[in-house]
């Protein structure tokens, strides 16, 4: 981390919430990272676990802002980007606080963005960290036809056949690599999506539509501390959460030729997972899966209405 170096200054912004199993290993690897000019930012989700304590104690050379309460993901990483970009970033680095990163990560990811200025935002090839050559993230995808985003190459077992440097249709907030200028036009994270799920895509939809890049560079790499078996289990909450956000989403962005198949792919989607749950006796996932497509319209024609 040399502020003296003439290489763009990036700002690694890692949101912490009851961190404490995880943030250790996480800030430990980013700061051995070997791009020439970073600093580290930890915004710390009103945590109670101790975790903020610990990289207060723990890592003088980090910047620390405390909120008194959760913001969600979006919310915390605004105040961080705000101060990022107050401070002279010129490029924002948002990482999660359960990852473990390549020490040339950033520098991987530096050399492809600063090569055009029609480069908006980087992304890594992303393992599983309990099963460190399968594939979590492999590039972001989104389909208006289905109404479906997913990542590309999820679970797939990593031989080297995934090298090529390509165009994302969206780019996982869990390592989201986005250039400050980019930021000042676009803007930051849309509240409507607290307090977490799917506003990483709706960023990534709005840069792309700015006329910008969004790059998958699979040189870059990581390691995520979620579960390759469960995906980070399924709740009702989150259930509800993903299913509203991305309503909204689609609802937001989508043609009205995509709604001419969207909704048969919707409604298909929606009787497997009902029946599947159902066998497994999850009742309170499927409510909260109706729940959230409740949710999802109300926001959208809020939204509408306020823009009207």
């Amino acid at each position: 981390m040399n502020p003296q170096n003439t290489a763009p200054l990036v700002y690694c912004l890692v949101l912490n919430l009851n961190g404490n199993e995880v943030i250790d290993e996480a800030l430990d690897s980013i700061l051995k990272m070997d791009y020439a000019n970073f600093r580290v930012l930890v915004v710390d989700n009103g945590s109670t676990d101790g975790s903020l304590e610990r990289v207060k104690s723990g890592y003088s050379e980090i910047e620390v802002i405390e909120l008194s309460e959760n913001l969600g993901f979006g919310g915390g990483n605004n105040v961080g980007m705000q101060h990022a970009l107050k401070n002279g970033a010129e490029w924002v680095f948002l990482l999660n606080n359960d990852i473990v990163v390549h020490e040339n990560l950033l520098t991987e990811l530096m050399n492809v963005g600063i090569s055009s200025t029609s480069i908006g935002v980087l992304g890594a090839k992303i393992y599983y960290h309990d099963e460190p050559d399968k594939i979590w993230f492999g590039g972001g995808g989104v389909n208006f036809f289905t109404g479906v985003a997913y990542h590309r190459n999820l679970r797939k077992i990593d031989r080297g056949q995934f090298e090529e440097i390509r165009e994302s249709d969206y780019i996982t907030g869990c390592a989201f690599l986005v250039r400050a200028t980019v930021l000042e036009k676009v803007g930051l994270f849309d509240d409507a999506f607290f307090p977490s799920y799917v506003e990483d895509a709706d960023l990534s939809l709005r840069i792309r539509n700015a006329g910008y890049k969004l790059m998958y560079v699979p040189r870059g790499k990581l390691w995520h501390k979620v579960s390759s078996y469960s995906g980070g289990g399924l709740t009702p909450l989150k259930t509800r959460l993903k299913t509203a956000h991305s309503l909204l989403f689609f609802s937001r962005y989508a043609q009205w030729y995509h709604w001419l198949t969207m909704p048969l792919f919707i409604l298909a989607g929606t009787l497997v997972f009902v029946v599947r749950e159902a066998v497994k006796g999850n009742w309170g996932v499927v409510k909260a899966l109706f729940a959230g497509f409740a949710e999802g319209m109300q926001k959208y024609h809020r939204l509408r209405r306020t823009a009207d």
